[in-house]
């Protein structure tokens, strides 16, 4: 069983403070952040702003600005070319966000407390499992988030590896949840093992495992087992198939039933 589903909620909210290094510049602007924008040297052309509902900024000299749609870095670039036009020699803009407008996203599955949340800010995938209470115990190990395209597209959709991100630490793998995005966390996969074994039970899905691998997990043979008539009960496209005298190397899959017949001896 994967060892992230025990990590306790403490722990989560902690491994959420990782949040603090997705940086700012991923997030995408819109109406009603509010932004402070300095010019370097520049002290008289510092300026406190809110997105309108046009989804733009006035500034001193340039006027109005497009904000809504860009991220920090984009939204600089922009002001210094505007400053740039016979303003300024090679101006230095720096962006900070003061305020962030409250956004929504929804989450379900495998959380304690599935359901639409408030995003006070900047917010990543972690602190959203955070604010939902933390990981069920039946809870897979893969989070799917859906994300609307402003393109003919459609929607996007990343798959993130949960143990990846909590247990090795991969950072890149906590991205910042944006406004309307639909988190899922499936169960998760199972497979079963019958029969002469030690331990028979369910026992969580790993990638590629294979029949030997499932056995082991299983506590082995039991003294009465017949290893070399191990059958599979699998489901595929609704109906069940017996697959017979299974190879000890076949991959298993999901929901399979590996059958370990008592010896005939």
């Amino acid at each position: 069983m994967n060892k992230f589903i025990y990590i306790p909620l403490l722990a989560l909210c902690l491994i959420a403070g990782w949040a603090s290094f997705v940086p700012a510049q991923d997030y995408i602007l819109g109406e009603g952040d509010v932004l402070t924008v300095s010019v370097y040297d520049q002290p008289d052309l510092k300026s406190v702003v809110r997105i309108s509902g046009d989804g733009v900024i006035t500034l001193p000299l340039i006027g109005q600005v497009r904000a809504a749609g860009k991220n920090v870095d984009e939204l600089s670039n922009t002001i210094e070319t505007l400053l740039a036009d016979g303003f300024l020699v090679n101006p230095q803009v720096t962006i900070f966000i003061e305020e962030f407008r409250n956004l929504k996203a929804t989450i379900l599955g495998g959380v304690r407390a599935p359901g639409l949340y408030e995003l006070k800010g900047q917010t990543s995938l972690l602190e959203l499992i955070s604010k939902a209470g933390g990981l069920m115990e039946d809870a897979g190990s893969e989070a799917i988030i859906q994300r609307d395209k402003e393109s003919q597209d459609g929607k996007e959709v990343i798959t993130i590896k949960l143990n990846e991100l909590m247990e090795q630490g991969q950072l890149s793998k906590n991205p910042t949840i944006l406004n309307g995005d639909h988190i899922y966390i499936p169960k998760k996969k199972m497979f079963y093992v019958t029969g002469e074994v030690k331990s028979p039970d369910a026992y969580a899905y790993v990638e590629d495992i294979t029949v030997i691998q499932a056995l082991t997990k299983a506590g082995g043979f039991t003294e009465k087992a017949a290893p070399g008539r191990i059958n599979i009960i699998r489901t595929v496209d609704g109906k069940e198939q017996l697959l017979k005298k299974v190879n000890m190397n076949e991959r298993v899959y999901p929901d399979d039933v590996i059958v370990v017949p008592e010896s005939y001896f």
